[in-house]
């Protein structure tokens, strides 16, 4: 488990600030920000039931996707303060769901593979994506992805959807070796690709994992609020 002492102080304030013509690339987290997370957990989820549909239960298929979503939902939740590494959450989530609905126990290794199988085909993109990253792509930034998953699937997801492309590189938990919002997941890519914190923009929709994470490693972060953020307003000013 990273050290609680890498991530940024809980509690600590965001403040918008004057985005600065300065920045030489630019971070983007991958889930909510690029890719629709919601139906692309729906999609994996479905397949992963396909797989166990043999046992019988009680609830429905939307409170079983609900509880599901409920239990994957605190588990990250937890691992964004560093209660738990992505790691963990990945082997997690699946046999509490499972023991919670009460299937056997065999049913955890079909349903978590058949869910991750999944999970690397899904590739809804969250509405202004692609435009967004054709109008930095076109401003000469570099664009790199930021996120907290199994490499080879984000950036399988990233190819089925049609932005790949877009990426000089892609920065994602399992092969950088922490989990944002670690300093040391920032700071790793930041090393990588050879740029100073004040040189690069990091954006995405979670405020402790994304924003404070950023932050905390000496970068200028911009906020994606999917309730009332659209994309191509968002990245205006850069």
């Amino acid at each position: 488990m990273s050290s609680n002492l890498a991530y940024p102080t809980r509690g600590a304030t965001w403040l918008p600030f004057k985005l600065k013509m300065r920045y030489k690339a630019i971070f983007i987290d991958i889930d909510d920000t690029l890719l629709d997370y919601i139906p692309c957990c729906r999609e994996a989820f479905e397949a992963a039931m396909s797989q166990i549909s043999n046992v019988q239960c009680p609830m429905s298929n939307e409170e079983q996707f609900d509880l599901f979503f409920q239990i994957s939902g605190r588990l990250f939740s937890e691992a964004k303060h560093g209660l738990h590494t992505i790691a963990e959450v990945m082997e997690l989530y699946p046999k509490e769901f499972i023991a919670t609905i009460g299937y056997p126990e065999s049913a955890v290794d079909p349903f978590k593979h058949a869910f991750r199988a999944a999970w690397g085909t899904t590739h809804t993109l969250v509405p202004g994506a692609r435009e967004m990253l054709e109008r930095l792509s076109a401003k000469g930034y570099r664009l790199f992805a930021a996120s907290n998953s199994f490499g080879h699937l984000q950036r399988s997801r990233l190819e089925q959807a049609g932005i790949l492309s877009f990426f000089e590189d892609t920065y994602i938990s399992m092969d950088i070796g922490y989990d944002k919002p670690d300093i040391r997941f920032y700071q790793e890519a930041l090393r990588r690709c050879g740029l100073q914190p004040s040189e690069v923009l990091m954006i995405g929709d979670s405020m402790t994992t994304d924003i404070l994470g950023a932050q905390a490693a000496g970068m200028d972060a911009l906020f994606f609020d999917r309730k009332k953020d659209d994309l191509l307003q968002l990245i205006t000013d850069l």
